[in-house]
């Protein structure tokens, strides 16, 4: 008889009265709906440290749940632990305010202090965080977002958004991939993507009329067990003219939507939707 492993998820947030609650409720309890094992280490045994036990369990964790309300510098330091480690990371906080800039682009729920909302927006989340595991264990492609960078280039008549991605493929599995034959990034119309310095084609996307579909060389053939590539793509967009703009020229425009990565395989295509959220602002310098 085959016994059922449930998914793990860590939970990290600050061990305060206030917190209780929102972690009772709000995460262990739906998680337990979900059929997922939701822990925070002040509820374990161990004999080790607890910063020892914090890396050993987010090590062991299938995705991390984080609350980042008050900035807390623990839960901070443990995030970037557990985003070394590869982790998916679902971040929650209160206040928007409290994610920094350099964490915006990753998932993040703002759920205002109020339980029910926290479940309500926490409960299709964790929904995909158990599709994406099953898929992680049946795929031999792991995408990953590493790096958006955003900047606002600016003259009397225009004013360009652009953008830098870092976009990371792994093979986490004991086998090869299929060949790889294309890869695609789908965006919203109106920006244009290059890769290596080199302008890269693009036509209107087959099945969505409202997105374009850039075309990328593959970095490999195909990847070995734990192998890794990385895409490094720069996409740029008008934001402002001013033969065509109604109103001024703004200092920065938020970014905010998100991409679809398709690997195309001899075995069928392999997609990845990646969440953006970023601002493009001058830099003075």
């Amino acid at each position: 008889m085959t016994t059922l492993v449930k998914p793990f998820a860590f939970v990290l947030m600050p061990f305060a009265p206030e917190f209780d609650d929102i972690y009772k409720l709000g995460i262990q309890k739906l998680a337990e709906e979900k059929g997922v094992v939701a822990e925070r280490v002040d509820e374990q045994i161990y004999s080790e440290t607890m910063l020892e036990r914090i890396y050993r369990q987010i090590d062991a964790a299938d995705f991390i749940i984080a609350d980042l309300t008050g900035r807390n510098p623990n839960v901070f330091y443990e995030i970037g632990f557990a985003h070394a480690r590869q982790k998916m990371c679902t971040l929650l906080t209160q206040n928007a305010e409290d994610i920094p800039f350099d964490l915006k682009h990753h998932r993040h729920l703002v759920y205002g202090g109020k339980i029910q909302r926290l479940r309500e927006l926490l409960s299709p989340e964790l929904d995909w965080l158990k599709e994406e595991l099953e898929r992680s264990r049946s795929s031999t492609f792991t995408v990953e977002l590493k790096k958006v960078r955003a900047e606002l280039t600016k003259t009397e008549w225009r004013a360009d958004a652009e953008v830098e991605l870092v976009i990371d493929i792994h093979n986490r599995t004991d086998r090869r991939t299929p060949e790889i034959e294309a890869i695609y990034l789908n965006t919203g119309k109106g920006w244009t993507y290059s890769q290596n310095g080199e302008d890269c084609a693009s036509t209107e996307n087959p099945t969505d009329s409202k997105m374009l579909r850039h075309f990328l060389k593959a970095p490999i053939t195909r990847l070995s067990p734990d192998g890794w590539a990385q895409l490094a793509l720069k996409g740029r967009r008008r934001m402002w003219s001013k033969y065509t703009g109604k109103d001024d020229v703004k200092d920065k425009y938020p970014l905010k939507g998100y991409v679809n990565l398709d690997i195309v395989t001899s075995e069928g295509t392999f997609s990845e939707k990646l969440s953006i959220e970023t601002v493009a602002e001058e830099y003075p310098f």
